[in-house]
């Protein structure tokens, strides 16, 4: 198998009614266009140990389908404002590729079992700039399971992850993220209770 694609992802994450309006970007710094929406539609499992040997970790391991970068990925540890996630194709099968069990290998080496089930109608927007992309904001309708409970959970809620244009300074990040906050409060948008989607699907 191939070496996997590697991202840093720094994001925001907010809570939104069904019926929030979607943000006005006009003030954010650096967005001179916004696109329109992409409509995607993601089905992800989650899986961990019995023991939550990778949640504990601070990891997260999934296998997606749909979207532009569907297939395995493994989340790492949060490190300052961003984690790092790798990125596998689907494969053959839906058993764990090697390379991905290499990977998670350092964490646990323990039979894993499905965790979560999310599925997400997700419209993805660009928000880009002189140099390029600056951003992607997606607005997401989740329905999620947790398998070991058998709970289902549905909610809606909002992430700005950063572009490859993005801001480069941790200063410019803060000014980027300050005004994009500005601009989903005055929606009707609040930060995010639940660290992430798995998390929210688990109760937590």
């Amino acid at each position: 198998m191939t070496d996997p694609s590697r991202s840093v992802e720094v994001e925001r994450k907010f809570d939104v009614d069904v019926t929030t309006p979607l943000p006005v970007w006009e003030a954010i710094p650096g967005v001179d266009a916004v696109s329109d929406g992409e409509p995607r539609t993601l089905d992800a499992r989650y899986f961990d140990t019995a023991d939550a040997a990778l949640a504990r970790a601070g990891v997260a391991l999934r296998r997606r389908t749909g979207g532009p970068d569907e297939g395995w990925h493994v989340k790492g540890p949060r490190e300052g404002d961003g984690r790092v996630e790798l990125g596998w194709p689907l494969g053959e099968g839906e058993g764990l590729p090697d390379a991905v069990a290499a990977t998670i290998a350092r964490w646990t080496t323990d039979p894993l079992a499905p965790l979560a089930r999310i599925r997400n109608d997700r419209t993805a927007y660009l928000l880009t700039g002189a140099g390029g992309v600056v951003a992607e904001f997606v607005d997401d309708h989740v329905r999620a399971t947790d398998l070991r409970q058998g709970v289902e959970r549905e909610w809606r809620e909002w992430e700005m992850e950063l572009g490859p244009a993005g801001p480069a300074t941790a200063e410019g990040r803060a000014a980027f993220f300050a005004a994009v906050e500005r601009a989903v409060q005055a929606a009707g948008g609040r930060d995010a209770a639940s660290g992430s989607k798995l998390a929210r699907a688990l109760g937590f």
